[in-house]
């Protein structure tokens, strides 16, 4: 008799996936964020094809991504701290509030018919700031809206609410830059802002910000790198990421010349690019969102980041919108998975009054790396054409593949009692102290030995 005990039927499937749906906050937060990053992904996908249609230059490009992200860079470590001590869910209302008066900023500029490059840089500044304390906040909150044991899959319904907007922003966006212009674009982005805002507002029962002797910021700041790059499992993880986000991720900022250069296409063939990305990333996110341990996580990280470079490499060889298009659909399933899988891993081994600090140099290493990597690309895309810089982009995934690959059976050795220990796997005896620091440090002395 054939044995159907370990089936699982579609809606027990759907049930697992979605499953962090049933903490009434998170499910708040996951339809208001979805709407709202649909406008952001569109302003994103219009502001870039403004500033090419206005200066033809790659470089330019680069040097706006540069503007958006290098606060992120430079204050990160101290918006982490504050993160730590703050209440997350304040900070986040507070920074959508100000993302949607930049947002209406730039309509009112563009539809004035007086907008200038030097108008955007500012506005793209302006929004690394607000990003620079949103980004790390949004990514701690997650522990706020649901209980532990859905934490991995939360962080992979954020990868899917993430991925989904940018299959569907960016393809509303191209269809609406060649019909209607760039200002259409700007202007529903400002009432996308209004669904996450009133979301926040509905949610209740949120944690409070425990009480405790906070010392001087600066060492804080000091304690969370010190947690971070003393941990092998932790500082890999964040080195590979900031590998792969300094050479690979900067194409997206190559694709508007792409199009219209290797391509020979406009702004449509344009949104379908970054819309078969965000295809492979919704996938990515779907397939991530069913895994149910996070133990995998380790093996997941190094073939996903080969998965993204060998579509990187290929990518840069085609000439044909078809066969470009499936190949973006591969480079945007390994590039989110390799991110999501290193976050809920890094999520699933950081100590909870650090959660703060370890997201905020998460976010320095995929976000605020970036304003080098823009420069960067944008510098090799001016000397050595989009093609080869592309294709430098794709190489560096594998090769930084490879001696991830060769470091993790040591990095598994150190991580595996962590995680044998955290009482969401229910394996803690009564009494016994889990806290993922003091694992560590025991982690350490048993290796010693």
């Amino acid at each position: 008799m054939e044995n159907t005990s370990n089936r699982i039927s579609s809606p027990a499937r759907l049930k697992i996936v979605f499953r962090s749906l049933q903490h009434r906050n998170y499910r708040l937060f996951f339809f208001g964020q979805s709407i709202s990053l649909i406008g952001t992904w569109m302003q994103s996908v219009a502001i870039y094809w403004l500033v090419y249609k206005i200066t033809g230059s790659v470089l330019i490009l680069g040097l706006v991504g540069f503007a958006s992200k290098i606060p992120i860079l430079l204050f990160s470590p101290i918006t982490g701290v504050l993160i730590d001590r703050w209440s997350r869910h304040q900070v986040l209302i507070v920074t959508q509030i100000l993302a949607m008066i930049q947002a209406l900023i730039l309509v009112i500029i563009y539809f004035a018919g007086s907008i200038e490059i030097w108008q955007i840089f500012i506005l793209s500044i302006m929004m690394g700031c607000i990003n620079a304390f949103d980004i790390p906040a949004r990514h701690s909150f997650v522990i706020d809206m649901v209980e532990k044991k859905d934490l991995g899959n939360a962080i992979a319904l954020n990868s899917l609410m993430f991925n989904g907007a940018m299959l569907i922003g960016p393809s509303i966006a191209g269809v609406l830059l060649a019909v209607e212009g760039e200002g259409i674009c700007f202007l529903i982005n400002v009432f996308s802002y209004l669904f996450v805002i009133i979301s926040l507002y509905m949610m209740n029962n949120i944690p409070s910000v425990p009480l405790k002797q906070r010392s001087n910021i600066f060492k804080d700041m000091k304690d969370g790198f010190k947690y971070t790059f003393g941990f092998p499992p932790i500082k890999y993880i964040i080195l590979f990421l900031a590998l792969v986000n300094l050479l690979a991720v900067p194409y997206t900022l190559l694709l508007p010349a792409f199009a219209k250069e290797i391509l020979q296409g406009g702004s449509n063939t344009y949104g379908f690019l970054i819309g078969s990305s965000g295809f492979g990333a919704l996938l990515a996110a779907l397939y991530l969102a069913s895994v149910k341990t996070p133990l995998r996580m380790g093996n997941i990280i190094p073939w996903s980041a080969s998965i993204f470079g060998i579509g990187l490499i290929l990518f840069s060889f085609t000439h044909f919108p078809i066969l470009s298009f499936i190949l973006m659909i591969a480079v945007g399933f390994g590039d989110m998975l390799h991110t999501s899988a290193s976050n809920t891993m890094l999520q699933n081994i950081t100590d909870d009054d650090k959660r703060g600090r370890v997201m905020s140099i998460y976010t320095m290493s995929i976000v605020g790396i970036a304003p080098f990597g823009s420069l960067l690309i944008g510098e090799l895309a001016k000397s050595l054409g989009t093609t080869i810089t592309i294709l430098i982009g794709g190489a560096a995934c594998i090769i930084g593949a490879l001696i991830f690959l060769r470091k993790l059976p040591d990095l598994k050795k150190l991580v595996f009692p962590v995680y044998n220990n955290l009482s969401f796997f229910n394996k803690v005896n009564a009494g016994i102290q889990t806290d993922p620091g003091n694992l560590i440090n025991a982690t350490y002395k048993l290796k010693s030995l």
